[in-house]
């Protein structure tokens, strides 16, 4: 079973990190939201404190589909929000794809890559960190303190990395160097979202417009293949944007939520 944690009441909203996280990404979100909702924070497969990622013949969709199912109906949850971020993003559309979301907010999704070349920047970036991850990690706690160091190690996540407290950037190294696995699994079988087949859960897909991760041009891609949903831009943002404007990301969650109430009332 994933690692996951709950928090608050309310309507239920998942949050689903992207790769190389930890269900911790959402922390400065959770804060603003468990008033309102009961969050659900998980950790996917070989990522965090979740087992790992063991395919059992199945394909990488197959089988992280059928972990998010699992974990659903073990919760006793039917249609929870679902709320993404990178490839969380695009486990998000696929759940409302597939009847399981009331929701569907998708930060920075993936699956919307233009062609082949970026895919392979993307796999290059996440090689590079990783490389730097390893002999990082055991000195994490003390290098990290400073600013600069932040900067240069997080920057391509982040628009604002000296925001982040050391200590948490001292985790999320350490967990990137212990999921190295799990994000190796993942990589095997990236594949493109093809495109919605239920127009009838309210979406939201929002880039980061300073993300250095999965480009902003691919927003293009994004509103061609979903044309029923809202497209906005998160000013100021970075690839990972909870933790650079926490306010603003918990409000367009609200707002994409409100509207499925909406459409019941």
């Amino acid at each position: 079973m994933l690692a996951y944690e709950r928090t608050g009441s309310g309507e239920p909203l998942l949050l689903i990190h992207g790769i190389a996280h930890r269900r911790q990404a959402w922390a400065p979100v959770v804060e603003r939201l468990a008033g309102e909702f009961e969050v659900i924070t998980v950790d996917l497969p070989g990522h965090g404190e979740s087992p790992a990622f063991e395919l059992a013949g199945r394909t990488v969709r197959e089988a992280v589909t059928h972990e998010l199912n699992a974990l659903r109906e073990e919760l006793g949850i039917e249609r929870p929000h679902v709320v993404g971020n990178s490839l969380g993003g695009l486990l998000a559309l696929e759940m409302a794809d597939a009847g399981h979301a009331r929701s569907v907010t998708a930060l920075s999704p993936a699956g919307f890559w233009v062609n082949d070349l970026d895919y392979l920047y993307v796999r290059g970036l996440f090689a590079g960190i990783q490389a730097v991850a390893r002999p990082l990690a055991p000195v994490a706690g003390t290098v990290l303190r400073s600013k600069v160091a932040r900067t240069v190690a997080m920057g391509c996540f982040f628009a604002h990395p000296d925001r982040i407290d050391p200590a948490t950037a001292a985790a999320d190294t350490a967990n990137m160097v212990a999921s190295r696995e799990g994000i190796k699994t993942f990589f095997t079988s990236a594949y493109r979202y093809p495109g919605a087949t239920r127009r009838d859960v309210p979406t939201t897909v929002a880039w980061a417009s300073r993300d250095l991760t999965l480009l902003p041009y691919q927003a293009i891609v994004a509103e061609r293949r979903l044309p029923h949903a809202t497209h906005r831009w998160l000013a100021g943002c970075g690839h990972v944007p909870m933790n650079d404007d926490p306010d603003l990301v918990a409000g367009v969650i609200r707002e994409t939520a409100g509207a499925q109430q909406a459409r019941q009332d």
